[in-house]
């Protein structure tokens, strides 16, 4: 898995929640790369609240996780249909991009 260039020790303008250290593994990175985007553009939806195509129960979920200090979860897809999930773990020490048949 790959470290993303962190910036944990900014403030975190406009966002929700800190981010922690940001990793994207191998197969996430190649359909970024396939798809010709980047993990900044997710990661800054993910950040300020927008879960992407979770359902209402789990979008709910995340509500209460921002309050109460569990997981974040949300799922994206790049421009080629390929689903990226991003995990903020409770602790918010990090963040991972990964595809769901990597988790």
């Amino acid at each position: 898995m790959q470290r993303e260039n962190s910036h944990s020790n900014r403030g975190n303008i406009g966002a929700t929640f800190s981010l922690g250290e940001t990793f994207i593994t191998p197969g996430a990175q190649e359909a970024l790369e396939i798809a010709g985007e980047t993990a900044i553009q997710f990661l800054r939806r993910h950040m300020s609240a927008d879960w992407g195509e979770v359902s209402e129960d789990d979008a709910n979920e995340n509500e209460l996780s921002l309050r109460e200090g569990f997981r974040l979860l949300s799922a994206f897809r790049t421009t080629n249909g390929q689903k990226l999930w991003i995990i903020t773990e409770a602790d918010r020490s990090a963040t991972t991009i990964l595809l769901p048949s990597e988790y």
